[in-house]
């Protein structure tokens, strides 16, 4: 039984309206009066024939007793302060707990929860400080590098739920979501009045998720809505204890969401093919199952390290350069602050993800090398802009998995040295200027090595001056 006492609150209220005491109810079904009490008070749980005992003996259905609602309002008072004083808020007061005896009236009881509801607020609202809120992103994002980005467990009960509602191959259905949640007794229901800070709805008792309007039949958007939805059931989440835990919900749903739109077989089949041609591309990855750009470079980063062998960071940046999200285990130095959080910092103006930006033709993904103090990266980025400002999301590997992703012949190069103040104001030195006009990189003259290009790929450059100056520089590389 998921709440005994509610059981006893009803209990204790039809032997009050049968006029009967502990002792005489006990008599007539056959238990001594403490373990009756026991029940009342929600410390013990009666078998199903005692209850039904109970409910002959009261007059009452043994529905009658399990239902879930206060049996008064009296009830619910009694109900509300014992539950206020199991919080992990009250106990840190170090305070007595209070017996909700006959004596104590009901505007007592009322004022005593409405500080306990004051307590909650009050916790509520230090817990979700910026400084708090930015320790918990921090430490989120450590564990999941720490898990290179991979949740096993939400994998399984994605494939499971997937499974069950008949999907084998291509993009997940609108159809096949509805088929999900019906599954789990819900209804998706598209309403054009939600909350401006609502994405979506669920109605429990009626066991309905409302949504946005279908204005855009399959986008990837509103079946992402109704999987983040119905995940809360599957995952069985409780109401958060904390911001930190409102942000480990908020990534396993949207984990969840992207294991069911993208599926672990299929992704990683696909992924490993692409790998095999040399050619990994997030632009066909997301094709490939009808996401956004987004979700798949995010889904990228939880199976590229498990399945491929390839450690990779993460970008979604602004126009103005702060970051959005951010993710790596392939020692990339992320701008962090005192706190070690990364959200808000400014990247490197030579990233990919600030140079992407320059572009007056962004249909395509751009690609660039950048030397960093931790070595060379190779990125691949990509723009878009939502109804307030434009965006960048970035994929990038360090150099030596640079060979297995689509662009990895470009000549763009640069050089960053943040977190040097003078970083992003001075001119890539050495190979930049050497070779202006001809966009040459060192990182490219050794992918030129691992994958040769015909002679005369680049007109005007001698191949003995090439490869003289490519030994040069794989040595300068090696030492760094």
């Amino acid at each position: 039984m998921d709440n005994l006492g509610m059981l006893g609150q009803r209990v204790r209220h039809f032997r009050g309206l049968r006029g009967l005491t502990l002792d005489q109810l006990g008599a007539a079904v056959g238990i001594a009066a403490s373990q009756l009490s026991l029940i009342e008070n929600g410390r013990k749980e009666p078998r199903l024939s005692l209850l039904s005992r109970i409910g002959e003996v009261l007059g009452v259905t043994v529905a009658e007793l399990l239902d879930d609602a206060p049996p008064s309002e009296r009830a619910a008072l009694e109900l509300e302060l014992a539950a206020a004083q199991q919080t992990s808020v009250y106990a840190s007061l170090g305070l007595p707990v209070i017996r909700a005896s006959k004596t104590l009236g009901d505007d007592t009881i009322t004022a005593i929860i409405g500080l306990h509801r004051e307590l909650a607020r009050r916790a509520r609202e230090a817990i979700a400080t910026p400084e708090e809120a930015r320790r918990a992103n921090t430490e989120l994002r450590q564990s999941m590098r720490a898990r290179n980005n991979y949740l096993p467990d939400i994998e399984a009960v994605a494939e499971r739920a997937v499974r069950a509602a008949g999907h084998t191959v291509g993009a997940l259905t609108h159809r096949t979501v509805s088929t999900m949640a019906s599954q789990l007794g819900f209804e998706l229901v598209h309403v054009g009045d939600l909350p401006h800070s609502a994405r979506s709805v669920i109605d429990l008792e009626n066991g309905r998720v409302y949504l946005p309007p279908a204005s855009i039949p399959g986008g990837h958007g509103l079946r992402s809505m109704a999987l983040q939805a119905i995940a809360h059931r599957l995952l069985g989440h409780t109401q958060p204890v904390g911001y930190a835990d409102f942000l480990r919900q908020r990534l396993e749903i949207n984990y969840f969401a992207a294991a069911c739109l993208m599926p672990l077989a299929q992704s990683v089949d696909f992924l490993r093919a692409a790998k095999a041609d040399r050619n990994i591309a997030v632009e066909d990855f997301r094709d490939a199952f009808g996401v956004t750009h987004e979700a798949a470079a995010l889904r990228l980063t939880n199976l590229a390290t498990e399945h491929l062998g390839i450690e990779l960071h993460f970008l979604r940046v602004g126009g103005d350069g702060a970051v959005y999200k951010a993710y790596e285990n392939d020692g990339l130095r992320l701008p962090v602050d005192v706190t070690g959080s990364t959200e808000g910092q400014f990247v490197c103006r030579q990233w990919s993800a600030r140079r992407a930006f320059q572009r007056t033709n962004r249909t395509t993904e751009f690609y660039q090398y950048t030397d960093t103090p931790e070595g060379t990266f190779f990125d691949s980025t990509q723009t878009g802009t939502t109804d307030s400002a434009e965006f960048s999301i970035t994929i990038g590997v360090p150099f030596v998995h640079s060979k297995w992703f689509r662009g990895r012949e470009t000549a763009v190069r640069a050089t960053s040295t943040c977190p040097d103040e003078n970083c992003c104001r001075r001119p890539a030195p050495g190979l930049a200027q050497r070779w202006s006009g001809r966009a040459w990189s060192s990182a490219r003259l050794h992918a030129h090595i691992l994958s040769p290009l015909p002679s005369g790929t680049f007109p005007g450059v001698d191949d003995r001056e090439l490869y003289e100056f490519l030994e040069a520089h794989a040595a300068a590389d090696a030492a760094d």
